[in-house]
């Protein structure tokens, strides 16, 4: 049986709005990418995961939308996507779509034909309960802050919505639902399409007797309530038999709520998707409250997430990230963005590429750009950071308080303009773009560092090249050691007579480790003699 090629892929996501403006309005959009393809060819990677480009009115990015089969004016025409994938599969590139399965735009037909009365076809096709005790049908929380029920004046019920109220939640226990769903998959993939990464896909399946939650934690709700629902595995199944399996195309779940324990239940080999997006560290540093309830992390605690997950898929096959669109930047949030940026991110891009797993890499990324400060709440652009200072200063929370969380961990921070040169507009448009430009776009952008060869681009495309032509370091055992310590990652891959060495330094310190007799292969700093100490931030991947 051939290896499937996403095993040995890496992964390059495109948040479309702020990628490339093509057409000279402050968007970016199809064009953009389409401009830029040499690029992301140059960049080695093997496919592109492109972030929703369907008609929206762009509540929520693009993840409320209204037609799944047109593409939003803002980002070009259907013209302009079949020659994006044209120049993708010209390149070697493949291209994954990104399907929003758990909930539609209000401004969607079906939606707008199910709120005119209860008897309505299309009524069936979204969750409509009616009130308790004058509230709402139970206590679950929105993604996006307050009541995860809106109350509609026209019948006088109310509509499920786990994320914002523009984003009502679709009835998969309604088979004419399951297939909209398969028809507008098969839509995409009949055009060559080679990949759908599957939206909150964890949550299509509801208890239909919506209990209360039990918890504050509002991670835990997610896990016990809105994710593993009981028809989940069957309706995965249900897509695998009547749609993957006919195009042989990539699936990747995103996979709130999934734990290591259940896992397997949903990558089952021909049963279930290729690979999730489980969210183990990535929630790590978030508090009771969730997003803008952030806590300490340790790195101890990091090291057994990976771990733990590695354990948890040695049947199947994982996916690793360490930022994405709806996460604050990757080096401010793990690394050290100011005194070793340039170490810190390059530290992280190293552990991306020599985890077992496939790698995905957000837009920006290979730059090392960072998070950006937002001075007042009306900065904000994201609808999650909006409503939830909403609901914080309901409940006596300032502004300047809730900024700190914002600054930290809101979406915003991932989705400025991406850094091309270092002109006013950062090379992403020649007019005011509709996000604002981080300003450290004067340093940090494409044009300097690739001609820097000592940048963080040009490592990571070493990273990837060594990547590649290791298979130790793609399907081999992954070994965690050290596990206790506080500032070191350390861990063996192996395979048959390949072994390596990775040892991280996550700190501002020179610290100690065990000295190692192997071949340096590569390394953000200067080599040097002894293995007996790492710098600040050091990464070194040693063949041994």
């Amino acid at each position: 049986m051939a290896t499937p090629w996403w095993t040995q892929a890496v992964i390059y996501q495109i948040y479309p709005r702020s990628f490339k403006d093509g057409n000279g309005d402050g968007v970016g959009d199809l064009r953009g990418i389409i401009e830029k393809l040499d690029y992301i060819k140059s960049l080695g990677v093997d496919a592109v995961w492109l972030n929703p480009i369907y008609r929206s009115p762009g509540v929520d990015g693009g993840y409320d939308i209204s037609d799944y089969r047109a593409i939003d004016p803002q980002f070009g025409t259907m013209d302009d996507f079949d020659e994006l994938l044209r120049g993708m599969h010209k390149r070697g590139i493949r291209l994954i779509m990104d399907i929003v399965v758990n909930h539609t735009s209000d401004q969607h037909p079906w939606f707008k034909e199910s709120r005119k009365s209860v008897d309505n076809p299309y009524r069936s096709y979204y969750f409509w309960r009616k009130g308790k005790d004058d509230g709402p049908p139970n206590n679950w929380l929105s993604f996006f802050g307050g009541s995860a029920w809106q109350f509609d004046e026209p019948t006088g019920e109310y509509y499920l919505h786990l994320f914002s109220k523009e984003q009502p939640d679709i009835n998969w226990e309604n088979p004419a639902v399951r297939n909209e769903f398969k028809e507008l998959m098969m839509f995409w993939l009949n055009k060559g399409v080679d990949g759908l990464r599957l939206d909150v896909i964890t949550a299509i399946s509801k208890r239909t007797d919506f209990p209360d939650s039990d918890t504050t934690d509002f991670n835990k709700t997610i896990e016990r309530y809105y994710a593993n629902g009981p028809r989940l595995k069957e309706f995965i199944l249900e897509m695998r038999e009547q749609v993957w399996n006919k195009f042989g195309c990539l699936t990747i779940g995103e996979g709130p709520g999934i734990t290591p324990a259940n896992a397997m239940d949903y990558i089952r080999p021909g049963y279930g998707l290729d690979m999730i997006f489980h969210f183990g560290h990535m929630f790590l540093d978030q508090g009771p409250g969730g997003r803008f309830d952030p806590v300490p992390w340790t790195l101890p605690e990091f090291k057994k997430l990976f771990a733990t997950w590695d354990e948890a898929l040695a049947n199947g096959w994982g996916s690793i990230f360490l930022g994405n669109h709806d996460f604050a930047r990757m080096v401010s949030r793990w690394g050290n963005d100011g005194t070793y940026h340039r170490q810190s991110a390059k530290l992280l891009l190293t552990l991306l590429l020599t985890m077992r797993g496939t790698p995905f890499i957000y837009q920006g990324d290979e730059i090392g750009m960072t998070n950006l400060v937002l001075n007042s709440i009306e900065e904000a652009v994201d609808v999650e950071s909006r409503n939830s200072y909403e609901v914080a200063r309901l409940a006596g929370k300032s502004e300047p308080e809730f900024l700190q969380s914002i600054n930290y961990s809101g979406r915003d921070n991932a989705r400025t303009p991406v850094q091309w040169d270092g002109s006013t507009y950062a090379g992403f448009s020649e007019y005011k773009p509709w996000m604002r430009i981080n300003p450290n776009s004067v340093h940090i952008n494409v044009d300097t560092e690739e001609a820097d060869p000592d940048s963080i681009l040009n490592y990571f495309r070493a990273l990837l090249h060594l990547r590649k032509s290791t298979p130790a370091l793609i399907g081999g055992k992954f070994d965690l050691v050290y596990p206790d310590d506080p500032l070191l990652f350390a861990y063996y891959r192996t395979l048959q007579k390949q072994k390596f060495f990775i040892a991280l330094n996550f700190s501002d310190n020179e610290i100690a480790v065990p000295p190692s007799k192997g071949n340096v292969l590569i390394g953000n700093y200067p080599p040097k003699h002894e293995l007996s100490t790492l710098r600040p931030w050091e990464a070194l991947v040693i063949q041994l």
